[in-house]
């Protein structure tokens, strides 16, 4: 399946984890973690659908954020992940990483068509 044919409701469950998991790696911006998401191969997750889940996370505490001046360009929002966002982030990944293989344990195998 093409990385840009994910079904949504697969994407809206783990995007906010893949984006915390995003800003916790390094301090960055919005179009910074886009480009992490789509190199990542979740495909290309647009801004009207990326800032409303940085500010989320935000509002619960997990980033914060700070403006910077833009080097001859506007300026860019700064994202940086803050302790309680570590946590939630490590615990999150655990149990993203149990279920995804406890539901993969109840579909059917993909056998080849050899």
């Amino acid at each position: 399946m093409p990385n840009d044919t994910w079904p949504s409701e697969w994407l809206r469950a783990v995007l906010p984890l893949c984006v915390l998991a995003a800003v916790a790696d390094e301090e960055t911006y919005g179009y910074a973690v886009a480009q992490r998401l789509q190199a990542g191969g979740l495909g290309t997750v647009k801004g009207g659908t990326l800032y409303p889940v940085l500010n989320r996370l935000e509002e619960e505490g997990l980033v914060t954020s700070s403006w910077r001046e833009g080097a001859g360009g506007p300026g860019r929002k700064y994202f940086a992940v803050t302790t309680a966002g570590a946590e939630h982030l490590a615990a999150r990944a655990a149990a993203w990483q149990s279920f995804t293989e406890r539901a993969a344990g109840l579909l059917p195998s993909v056998r080849s068509s050899r």
